[in-house]
């Protein structure tokens, strides 16, 4: 079980985990906060691009000597194997914490697992601390891993024949980012690590599985699609995952748009905020059980 303090590191963890986003990949972005021995936070980080430490590690500096009889909150399973950084669980072990607090495990952990090291060293693990809220960041990383292609996500304004403007501020949690005359961008220019990602020039063809081919080996785990006129939203169609409508405010007594224009057909409203003298709603694709 977490404690109320455990439970706030966990929440902060997931916070700053999501300033990873649009630049971790094909890495998962992750938070991680550090309490000394009585529960009170002295170190936290998050990963920010691949070859650049890991969240543990960098919690861990900031933490230092007061890491140890500590616990570690942290919204993944630390890695397990040798890559261009350390391991994470050696971090954690060499550091003398004595609980690790874990809201979603790795898919792509090797051997038996961090979590399992972490134990066998007489570490106390805590696994599903707020996994449903972490997966709030980590849910399109998880999502790319599944599917093997990127999460794809279709933003437009509705009714506006020029509405990129309106949803430039998804840009930057986006690896990538398909403007409306065909430009492929990174989310945040020159934001991934070098040798770790590669922008295409542009969609090629008329084949879904050939372009999103395409985005999923240039290392991307998420794809931003601006715009209602966009031909990558007529190509990639069917392999939306998730579309954000901006719907402009208009007055009690004002003719509305239509609710069946405002969201495609087979998706799910899960989310509708207030920006401005906008709208924005978020809907999700309908999976059926069978898949």
């Amino acid at each position: 079980m977490a404690t109320p303090n455990e439970l706030t590191a966990m929440r902060r963890a997931i916070a700053i985990s999501a300033q990873g986003l649009g630049t971790t990949s094909p890495n998962p972005p992750v938070g991680c906060v550090i309490l000394d021995r009585d529960g009170v936070p002295v170190g936290e980080g998050y990963h920010l691009r691949k070859g650049d430490h890991h969240a543990e590690v960098n919690a861990l500096t900031a933490a230092g000597e007061r890491a140890e009889g500590g616990t570690a909150v942290v919204t993944l399973e630390p890695c397990n194997h040798q890559g261009r950084t350390p391991p994470c669980r050696q971090a954690l072990i060499d550091a003398k914490v004595s609980r690790v607090l874990i809201a979603v495990m790795d898919p792509t952990s090797r051997g038996e697992g961090g979590a399992a090291v972490l134990e066998q060293a007489g570490i106390e693990v805590e696994r599903g601390i707020l996994e449903q809220e972490a997966l709030l960041v980590l849910g399109p990383w998880l999502h790319s891993l599944r599917m093997g292609r990127p999460h794809i996500t279709w933003a437009y304004t509705a009714g506006a024949d020029e509405d990129d403007q309106d949803v430039k501020d998804l840009r930057r949690m986006h690896d990538l980012v398909i403007r409306r005359n065909g430009a492929i961008e990174e989310g945040v220019p020159g934001g991934h690590g070098a040798g770790a990602f590669r922008v295409p020039d542009r969609l090629l063809g008329d084949e879904p599985a050939k372009a999103v081919a395409d985005l999923a080996e240039s290392g991307a785990r998420s794809v931003l699609v601006e715009g209602s006129r966009n031909e990558a939203a007529r190509l990639l169609a069917d392999l939306v995952d998730r579309v954000i409508v901006e719907v402009p405010s208009t007055p009690p007594s004002s003719a509305s748009t239509p609710a069946d224009e405002l969201v495609p057909r087979g998706f799910r409203l899960v989310d509708a905020t207030v920006l401005g003298l906008c709208v924005r709603l978020t809907a999700h694709r309908v999976v059926s059980r069978d898949h």
